[in-house]
């Protein structure tokens, strides 16, 4: 077998069983699904010792004083809302149209109307917490819509279904690097509003304190900010009712002094949002990898 055949097959095997939890459901209502793939993944951080064993490092970082059942606990229900959120994402389309369940409030809500009626435009900056495609949701029903920003999933299946899921929430759709980073200055510049989850390591950032232990951190989106004079809005897709309906909260945006500064405020934000619920962020991220 040739490498690059190694390679298409190892993509498969690795795509396989999250295709057959997604097929073996499709008969089902969308939130039984929902629901359905939520449970899977919340079996696999019970069983699965690698992921078991990963989230207990991340997590006793920040919780050192739980105990082990306790963060056992913990890594299972994450895995109960992170399946739900990646099902959701999977059907981005069907999700959005589901306005029943968006409860959507906080100031940062009318500077980004404002900003829109005035034609400029404006960054969203979120994280891997709770149902952030609810963000984008929220904004089509008040008439606006966002591009994002995506890191490319190494696996295409992966990556091909959760471009064409996030695509339906508003686009453009740019990737990381160069050619992202001129396009996403062009649809700021045209007016355009763009989300960004900024909770992800950033090699060539620097070490600012994310729940209270130091990570490298991009400076990017206040760097854009203030470079093209954008309002830079903390928001939130939390997770309510049993995960059945998401509170969306646009935060007022962060004031405008410099970038390090800027980028602190936003993660001390997401930090207060994480220990309120510390099961709806996606531990799993290595964000502390480097720092």
């Amino acid at each position: 077998m040739s490498s690059a055949s190694l390679k298409s097959f190892i993509h498969h095997a690795r795509y396989f069983p999250l295709w057959s939890a997604l097929t073996l459901s499709q008969w089902r209502s969308f939130d039984e699904r929902s629901r359905s793939l939520g449970a899977t993944f919340a079996a696999v951080m019970r069983w699965f010792p690698p992921a078991r064993n990963r989230f207990d490092r991340e997590a006793r970082r920040v919780f050192p004083e739980m105990t082990r059942g306790a963060r056992a606990k913990l890594g299972q229900s994450m895995g109960r809302h992170m399946g739900r959120t990646l099902f959701e994402l999977y059907h981005d389309a069907e999700f959005q149209t589901q306005h029943q369940k968006f409860r959507i409030s906080g100031p940062g809500l009318e500077a980004l109307k404002t900003a829109h009626a005035a034609g400029k435009g404006a960054i969203i900056v979120s994280g891997h917490f709770g149902q952030w495609e609810a963000i984008r949701a929220a904004l089509k029903m008040h008439d606006m819509e966002s591009g994002a920003i995506i890191r490319t999933h190494k696996n295409p299946h992966y990556a091909r279904r959760i471009r064409a899921g996030i695509e339906a929430g508003g686009t453009p759709i740019l990737s990381t690097g160069r050619a992202g980073t001129m396009a996403l200055v062009r649809h700021l510049r045209s007016g355009g509003i763009i989300s960004i989850l900024l909770d992800e390591k950033y090699p060539e950032g620097v070490r600012l304190p994310f729940l209270g232990v130091d990570a490298l951190t991009s400076l990017s989106a206040a760097q854009l900010a203030l470079k093209y004079d954008v309002p830079m809005i903390p928001a939130y897709g939390i997770r309510i009712e049993d995960g059945d309906a998401v509170q969306v909260i646009f935060e007022a945006p962060i004031a405008r002094t410099d970038s390090v500064t800027m980028t602190r405020a936003f993660n001390d934000s997401l930090s207060a949002r994480i220990l309120a619920n510390p099961d709806q962020w996606y531990w799993l991220l290595r964000r502390w990898e480097g720092a």
